[in-house]
C-alpha cells in the first residue's frame, strides 16, 4: 500500500463514501479510512424510507451498495485507526496506529459516538447485555423480553424492529416528550408488544453470572429483561483533530458552505459538523460539496 494521496477521506459512513465517490470521478487521488466497518451508522439503521428514489431499504443494504461503488472504482479503504493529523507547509501528515501517509488535503467525515448510560457494570455488560445496534444484535434476545431507553427515532426505530422478533420491548424514556417523528410513535402505540415507560431513568443495571438480567428504575421498581438497547444520542468524533485547532462550536467542526473549516486544506463533513439537519440525504449532499471544494483546493 502507498502512502503519498491527493486527498484522505477519514471515515467510511455516507458523507465518507459520497465524498470519496465524486473524488475519485474526478480523477483525484483519493483514500478511504475506516477504522470499524463501512457503512458507519446507517448499519444500525433497520429501515429507511425518506431516502427519494428508494421506498424502503435497510441501512446494511445501502451501505453495501454504496462499498460495491467504491470498490468498482477501485477506492482504497484502509483500515487503520486515524490517531492525529498534522497541518504541514505543503501537505498534511496522516498518521494511523500503524503507519503515517502524506496528502494535500483531507476531508474529515467521522461521524458521531453513541452516547453511554454512565451506570455501574454498563461496560462490563457491554456484549453481555447491553448493545448500542438493535439491527445487530436484536437476534440475540429472539423471544426474550428487552428494554431500549431513548426518546428519538433510533429509539422508535429500534424499538420497532425488535418487537417483531421478542416477546415485550419496554421503553424507558426520561420524560413524556418523545424526540422523534409522529409517524414513528404511532407506529410504536400500535403494536401490543410494546410498553412505553415515560419520565423514568434506569438506577441500576441487575447482573446475574455477568450478564444481564434486568433493570431497575429511579422509582426502584424492576424489570425483568435479558437485553438493554442504548439510544440517548450521540457526540461527534473529532478528538484525533484537536491539535489542528479547528473552530468548532459545542465540540462540532464549523466549516463554511463548502464544507472547508478553519484550517485550510481540511474539509469536514456529515454528522460531524455543526448544521440544523442530520438525515442521510444530508450527508450525501455534504460529501458531494466537500468533494468539489477539494477538486478546487487542488487545481489551486
Amino acid at each position: 500500500m502507498k502512502s503519498d494521496f491527493d486527498c484522505a477521506v477519514i471515515g467510511a459512513g455516507v458523507a465518507g463514501m459520497t465524498a470519496a465517490l465524486y473524488l475519485k470521478r474526478a480523477g483525484i487521488d483519493v483514500c478511504l479510512f475506516e477504522k470499524e466497518f463501512v457503512g458507519g451508522q446507517i448499519n444500525k439503521t433497520y429501515t429507511i424510507k425518506n431516502y427519494p428514489g428508494l421506498v424502503d431499504i435497510d441501512g446494511p443494504s445501502l451501505a453495501f451498495t454504496m462499498s460495491s461503488q467504491l470498490k468498482e472504482l477501485e477506492i482504497p479503504i484502509i483500515f487503520e485507526k486515524v490517531e492525529n493529523i498534522t497541518d504541514l507547509e505543503h501537505s498534511k501528515l496522516v498518521k494511523t496506529n500503524k503507519t503515517e501517509y502524506r496528502v494535500k488535503a483531507v476531508i474529515i467525515a467521522t461521524g458521531k459516538k453513541e452516547r453511554s448510560l454512565g451506570l455501574d457494570n454498563e461496560k462490563e455488560l457491554i456484549g453481555h447485555g447491553i448493545s448500542w445496534c438493535a439491527t445487530c444484535d436484536g437476534n440475540l434476545f429472539k423471544e426474550k423480553v428487552v428494554a431500549v431507553v431513548g426518546g428519538g427515532n433510533t429509539a422508535m426505530e429500534n424499538a420497532l424492529y425488535l418487537s417483531n422478533i421478542c416477546d415485550k420491548v419496554y421503553i424507558i424514556n426520561r420524560s413524556d416528550n418523545f424526540r422523534t417523528d409522529k409517524i414513528l410513535l404511532e407506529q410504536v402505540k400500535t403494536k401490543e408488544n410494546i410498553v412505553i415507560i415515560v419520565n423514568s431513568v434506569i438506577k441500576t443495571l441487575i447482573s446475574e453470572n455477568g450478564v444481564l438480567a434486568g433493570i431497575q428504575l429511579h422509582d426502584n421498581s424492576k424489570i425483568r429483561v435479558s437485553g438493554l438497547f442504548v439510544a440517548i444520542g450521540s457526540d461527534p468524533v473529532v478528538d484525533f483533530a484537536k491539535n489542528l485547532d479547528i473552530e468548532m462550536s459545542n465540540n462540532y467542526i464549523v466549516v463554511d458552505e463548502g464544507m472547508q473549516t478553519s484550517v485550510e486544506g481540511i474539509f469536514a463533513c456529515g454528522d460531524v459538523i455543526e448544521k440544523d439537519l442530520y438525515q442521510i440525504i444530508t450527508a450525501a449532499s455534504d460529501g458531494a460539496k466537500s468533494a468539489n471544494s477539494v477538486k478546487n483546493f487542488l487545481n489551486r
